[in-house]
């Protein structure tokens, strides 16, 4: 089965209460593709995610030096913003959509429509022309259970979020704080969105009551899982399955309600001066080189590619995927960090 790409989906869920803005003023730059600088990227892709794409990078252009920050979506996110009136980022890969709407709405990111980007689906990308960012794949809630763990207390592994909150699994659950972790508030905004406020707050204080720790980092409660240390890791699907794969005891679950989900995606930093660098890794951060290598580790990418969907995600992903309103979860992300941080951020692990 080729990849899928989101198109109903997305178009009406991503883009709910959005219209095009006209385009902006950009920098002027030449039109010659840099092939030598330093630029600094900011980024949430996973650490063995990074170590296997960006030698491509260098590879191709051994000229830019790439100096990369990389933490968890929330860390990420709070760092870009709290940097607004001196920015230190040159560019942004991979990081939560929601992320890049709170910084566009503080007027932080460049207008740039990369190299390609007639090769990316609409729902995937800014509407604005040119776009101030561009995704390249998506991510979605995972449970990681251990088989190993769970079949000795004589326990199933939970198959939806219902099983989650019941008594049997009480202090067996690791899951990721949404204030740090991208994989954290989606799940969270999921929940919302699935059961609406009153019911969703009420199943994350039954959920919460099951919870040995929150982490901040979306992949610690599958790392956890697979160490035994916790029996269940609310996490997400590309962990889940490379954990597995690695061979340790765990089963990835995707709850049958369906999983929160999230486009990781890129931008230009608005900053006085650009490097023209900058520019040449958001051309290549969307090339079909790299949307192959994107599309080897997630089942939904931001342009069609030749490669099947990786073993053990479901057969229909976008199917796995719960309505979700992009726009709407922006907008009310500090509300609901504030309400979940006030109830239930005792049990966070120290940062």
């Amino acid at each position: 089965m080729k990849h899928a790409i989101i198109i109903l989906v997305v178009s009406l869920l991503l883009l709910t209460g959005c219209t095009a803005v006209p385009a902006a003023t950009t920098a002027s730059i030449t039109d010659a593709t840099a092939t030598s600088g330093e630029i600094t990227v900011y980024t949430a892709l996973e650490d063995d995610q990074i170590s296997e794409y960006l030698p491509q990078f260098s590879a191709q252009y051994p000229g830019i030096k790439v100096n990369i920050v990389r933490d968890s979506t929330g860390i990420v996110t709070a760092k870009l913003l709290a940097e607004k009136d001196n920015p230190q980022a040159d560019v942004v890969w991979g990081l939560a959509a929601t992320g890049l709407l709170a910084a566009d709405q503080q007027g932080m990111l460049e207008p740039y429509a990369p190299a390609g980007l007639e090769r990316i689906r609409a729902e995937f990308r800014d509407p604005s022309e040119p776009p101030h960012w561009v995704g390249i794949d998506t991510w979605f809630s995972a449970f990681c259970a251990n088989t190993v763990e769970l079949e000795a207390k004589g326990l199933p592994a939970p198959t939806s979020w219902a099983d989650l909150i019941k008594p049997e699994y009480a202090g067996l659950i690791a899951m990721p704080n949404p204030a740090s972790s991208g994989t954290g508030f989606l799940s969270v905004s999921a929940i919302l969105q699935m059961m609406g406020e009153e019911e969703g707050w009420a199943y994350l204080d039954k959920l919460h009551d099951n919870i040995a720790v929150y982490t901040h980092s979306g992949s610690k409660p599958c790392r956890m899982a697979g160490a035994g240390e916790v029996a269940i890791g609310i996490s997400f699907d590309y962990r889940a399955i490379k954990q597995k794969e690695s061979g340790e005891p765990i089963q990835a679950v995707f709850p049958t309600e369906g999983s929160g989900w999230e486009i990781e995606a890129n931008a230009l930093v608005k900053k006085a001066e650009i490097a023209p660098a900058a520019r040449t890794f958001l051309d290549w951060a969307i090339s079909d080189e790299m949307m192959r290598m994107y599309a080897a580790n997630y089942p939904i990418t931001a342009a069609v590619t030749d490669v099947a969907i990786p073993a053990g995600y479901p057969a229909d992903p976008i199917a796995q995927l719960v309505k979700n309103d992009f726009v709407t979860m922006a907008g009310e992300r500090n509300r609901i960090l504030t309400e979940w941080s006030a109830r239930y951020d005792a049990k966070s692990e120290p940062q």
